[in-house]
């Protein structure tokens, strides 16, 4: 008799417990509700953005033609270029033509929209390489070039025959000092950009 009222008070106890642990375990299930909400709408919205760039039949994408206006001015506004009152530039997305932060800029953007990207270094002219700066003999130079410093010049390599825009830094009876880096290397840019017209590729 004892042992029978042992082993159903044992069941009880194992019923209870495992009654306990279900409820623990839902309870933890329902924490973890508003995480997974979180995750999955943060997954929805990445997949909203990228199909309405790539599925926007009025937003820019690569392969088209567009025709900007636009003014690029360094981070403390300092403007260094502008197409605003002058003759709009005209590039195809993907092609390379323009720096790939400015491709990235247009692409998704509908006509007469305007905008305005930070574009960094790496997206923008580079780094600047200090390997091109050189010291050449004046000698070498062509006679009817007579360089001055802060001068830009269009030289011809003589090893491989590119075209390459010089700076020079320093002029001497000898030698002259050049800089075959863009003005615009090291610097992160910010470009506001108007779409005028988009040619779908």
């Amino acid at each position: 008799m004892y042992k029978l009222a042992r082993i159903i008070v044992m069941e009880i106890i194992m019923k209870k417990s495992e009654k306990v642990k279900g409820r623990e375990a839902v309870a933890a299930r329902k924490r973890l509700y508003p995480k997974y909400a979180m995750v999955a709408a943060a997954g929805i919205l990445v997949l909203v953005i990228v199909g309405y760039i790539l599925l926007n039949p009025s937003g820019a994408k690569i392969g088209d033609m567009v025709t900007i206006d636009y003014t690029g001015s360094l981070p403390d506004g300092t403007v260094f270029a502008t197409t605003i009152n002058e003759t709009p530039l005209t590039f195809i997305i993907g092609q390379g033509r323009v720096i790939r932060g400015l491709e990235e800029g247009v692409t998704g953007m509908a006509v007469g929209q305007i905008k305005t990207v930070t574009i960094p270094v790496d997206k923008a002219y580079g780094p600047y390489d200090s390997t091109l700066v050189h010291v050449v003999n004046r000698s070498t130079l062509p006679a009817d070039m007579n360089p001055e410093v802060g001068g830009v010049y269009t030289i011809t390599r003589k090893p491989d025959g590119a075209v390459a825009r010089v700076k020079i830094l320093k002029v001497t009876p000898l030698t002259v000092t050049w800089d075959e880096n863009h003005d615009l290397a090291g610097k992160d840019l910010v470009f506001t950009i108007r779409l005028i017209d988009n040619q779908k590729g």
